[in-house]
């Protein structure tokens, strides 16, 4: 997976679809990648901003200034216009940029107590299963991390860097391989080298796993 550090990343967004999502009223955001979306969103989307900007009605005896980009986004954003573009710096906005995200990210990784689901069922019943035999999802993430295509969402300011965060897999079946993969050897091999684990010793509860991740 790759990081994407939003406390080093500015993302250049096109000034005239950004104006024009912000004129129609509609509920927008701006990818990672300085895409303009439109609600609905997409499962695997992530946004460093959301919003749906509300004209203001003319007042021909008060007439209003445009508000600027930076008072649409507010002061949470570092914006500079640019000519054609925008460019946006949105660490500030980090904690807000969670609540954003979460219902679109594969695991939650940005509270003290570490991850402790996945959002997908199948990749969930990998993560319960395999507690059995104390392979625990910190594990279970950094495989991921190592060996999957996705996007670890984060904000990180001092090395060395532990990019906790928000994690997005881009193709959920090759995750679940992965990680079943993972967890049926390792099984095996507690199964053959810890005597606490001997076949016949496996309570109820290790014997379904060990057969959840065919090893018996």
């Amino acid at each position: 997976m790759k990081q994407f550090n939003l406390f080093n990343e500015i993302i250049i967004v096109n000034k005239q679809e950004l104006l024009t999502a912000i004129n129609t009223s509609k509920e927008y955001g701006v990818t990672i990648e300085g895409e303009i979306k439109y609600a609905p969103f997409n499962a695997k989307e992530i946004l460093i901003y959301q919003a749906k900007h509300i004209l203001q009605p003319i007042n021909a005896l008060m007439p209003s200034k445009a508000p600027s980009l930076a008072e649409i986004f507010g002061t949470n954003y570092q914006i500079v216009d640019d000519g054609e573009r925008v460019l946006i710096k949105a660490f500030s906005n980090w904690q807000e940029l969670i609540k954003v995200n979460i219902p679109r990210a594969s695991y939650d990784d940005t509270t003290g107590d570490g991850v402790d689901k996945f959002a997908n069922s199948d990749l969930e019943d990998i993560g319960w299963q395999a507690t059995e035999f104390n392979i625990n999802y910190r594990t279970l993430v950094d495989i991921l991390e190592k060996e999957c295509e996705g996007t670890l969402l984060c904000i990180e300011q001092e090395e060395p860097y532990q990019f906790s965060g928000l994690g997005f897999l881009n193709d959920d079946k090759q995750a679940k391989e992965v990680l079943f993969a993972y967890c049926q050897n390792e099984i095996k091999k507690i199964m053959s080298e810890d005597p606490l684990y001997a076949k016949e010793k496996l309570s109820s509860d290790e014997k379904e796993a060990a057969e959840f991740f065919q090893c018996l």
